[in-house]
């Protein structure tokens, strides 16, 4: 998938311009299409080159002018296009749990840390997640939604953000809990054997040489 067609799905709810467009992609597009506001306005540019995207300037008053952009129906048509082809599987590049692949012999402590850390950013976003849901399901229950509720593609995309944060957070904090049980029962391990060499080295002492 190319990012023209993120930018175009992501145009289909409605008009927006490439502020707002940067606010959607970060809050619900982020989870299956990362892009920076510098690209996502480069390719506003060149889908609307292109007559994928119509623009149009508003004016407004005591504020800067914005121009808004909707799809064509040139851009509906390479959306079915797109549609059509093959998906190619993801890509998954984790640095985090490359670090835990290497946790034996690298220190744990630095890990563990990372990875509390992550839990807490998962939480955090399956907390929007389910706000996003919230609002785009208006007073409708979700199981209603889900039969008959439009549009129904943010939604299941949505549906499918927080689930995958919500696994990241499990993930998460449970892989730094079992290495934390793991590190202190290492410590553990080192404190009996610690004291078991002193307490032999202060049996030595007090039974004294041999007498000939």
């Amino acid at each position: 998938m190319a990012l023209r067609h993120a930018v175009l799905a992501a145009l289909l709810d409605g008009e927006y311009s490439g502020y707002q467009l940067a606010k959607i992609f970060d809050i619900a597009v982020s989870n299956f299409w990362h892009a920076v506001p510098q690209q996502l306005y480069t390719e506003l540019t060149r889908l609307e080159s292109e007559g994928l995207i119509t623009g149009r300037q508003i004016i407004q008053q005591g504020r800067p002018n914005k121009r808004v952009f909707t799809v064509t129906g040139a851009g509906i048509e390479e959306l079915e296009r797109f549609a059509q082809t093959p998906a190619r599987p993801g890509i998954i590049r984790e640095d985090l749990l490359v670090m835990v692949q290497a946790v034996d012999h690298t220190s744990s402590a630095a890990v563990i840390k990372q990875l509390e850390e992550r839990a807490e950013t998962a939480l955090a976003k399956v907390a929007l997640f389910e706000r996003t849901l919230e609002r785009l399901r208006g007073e409708t229950d979700e199981e209603t939604f889900l039969r008959e509720g439009s549009p129904i593609g943010p939604y299941l995309t949505c549906l499918r953000g927080r689930r995958f944060e919500q696994e990241n957070y499990e993930c998460y904090r449970s892989t730094a809990q079992l290495l934390r049980e793991r590190a202190a029962a290492v410590e553990d391990e080192k404190g009996a054997d610690a004291e078991s060499a002193t307490d032999s080295d202060a049996a030595a002492d007090t039974d004294g040489p041999e007498t000939p």
